[in-house]
Order: C-alpha cells, then sequence, then structure tokens
C-alpha cells in the first residue's frame, strides 16, 4: 500500500525512512572520516566533494520526505500502552530528525560556500560534477566557515545521539514490549 494507515506506514514512507536513514549514517561515517583519519589532501578534497554531492541528496530527500508527509498525514496509532511521555518523547525525536534532516545539508553547503579557499583555488561545489551549487559568499570569510563548521559540527554530534536514541526506542519496541512499532515501519503489521 502506497498510503500510511493506521496500522502501517506506506511503502513510499518506508522507503524513504530506510533509504535515508543508510545514506546519513553513510554521511556521518563519512565525514567524520574525512575529517579525522585520512591525511593526503587529494584524498581529503575527493571525499569532502563526495561528501558535499550526498549531503545535497540528503537534503533533496528530507525536503522530498517532509512534503510525503504533509501529503499523507495519516500515520499508525501509538501502541495502546505507550504513556504520555513516550509519545512526546517520539514526537520531539522526530521533529529533532527533521530539523538535522535539513540543517545538517544546509550547514555543511554554506561552510563550504564561506571557505575563502573555493575563491582562492576556484573550487566549486559541484554535485558528482554535474551542477554546480550557488555560492552565496562572494568573497569567503575564514569566521564565518569557522562558526558555520562548529554548527555542522555539533549538529552532527545532536543527530547522532537522536539517532541512537531512536534505534534504541525502536528495538526497546520490538525486543522488550514486543509490540508492532519496528514491524509497521519494515514489513508490516500482520
Amino acid at each position: 500500500m502506497i498510503w500510511n494507515s493506521e496500522q502501517n506506514w506506506g511503502w513510499i514512507s518506508r522507503v524513504l525512512h530506510w533509504g535515508m536513514a543508510v545514506l546519513i549514517v553513510f554521511m556521518l561515517g563519512l565525514g567524520a572520516y574525512a575529517a579525522n583519519f585520512v591525511d593526503d589532501i587529494r584524498d581529503q578534497f575527493e571525499l569532502t566533494q563526495l561528501h558535499k554531492s550526498w549531503g545535497f541528496v540528503v537534503f533533496c530527500l528530507a525536503l522530498l520526505r517532509v512534503a510525503w508527509r504533509l501529503i499523507n498525514r495519516q500515520a499508525p496509532t501509538p501502541p495502546a500502552a505507550a504513556r504520555a511521555i513516550e509519545r512526546a518523547a517520539a514526537r520531539w525525536a522526530h521533529l529533532a530528525l527533521y530539523l538535522f534532516m535539513i540543517a545538517m545539508p544546509l550547514s555543511g553547503w554554506l561552510m563550504a560556500s564561506a571557505s575563502p579557499l573555493q575563491d582562492r583555488f576556484g573550487v566549486k561545489n559541484k554535485v558528482f560534477g554535474w551542477f554546480t551549487l550557488y555560492d552565496p559568499f562572494r568573497p569567503g570569510s575564514e569566521q564565518l566557515t569557522e562558526i558555520l563548521g562548529q554548527f555542522h559540527f555539533w549538529c552532527a554530534v545532536a543527530l547522532t545521539v537522536v539517532l541512537l536514541a531512536h534505534l534504541g526506542a525502536a528495538l526497546m519496541h520490538h525486543f522488550v514490549k514486543r509490540d508492532d512499532v519496528l514491524r509497521r515501519m519494515t514489513f508490516g503489521r500482520s
């Protein structure tokens, strides 16, 4: 079924959820790896360009996901045994995930655009070499790059924490509470 129901998430919601989950974990790993473990400047440049390109994909998918959620407002009902605090925590965690899915790529793009190195070396923010993203900062600013870099980093830390809480809650529902919360986002409620 394409549409969400009171029992299950529709297949479009599931594909967007799991596709973005894989991409976001990949992006967090790639960003941390390129920033902390790659010494060769050429290799770091290539990984950074790849990170920028996939960041653009994540941003587009996040916008698509928000649009789909606005069009398809129905959502599975929480388990009957869920307490009010659990429902509130789930709402806030999902809101935070959506916020970070948009803030991370935006702050990364702004950070890269603000870099004076782009102007100095003629580096463009290209998406897989297909097209160039708009550069709102000409000339660049080292100070602005630093501020945006810190924001991007702390968003990554916060996103990681929220993702781990989200994963932990899904596993708790499946293995401890033994309800159908995780099944509704995988193969559907039976």
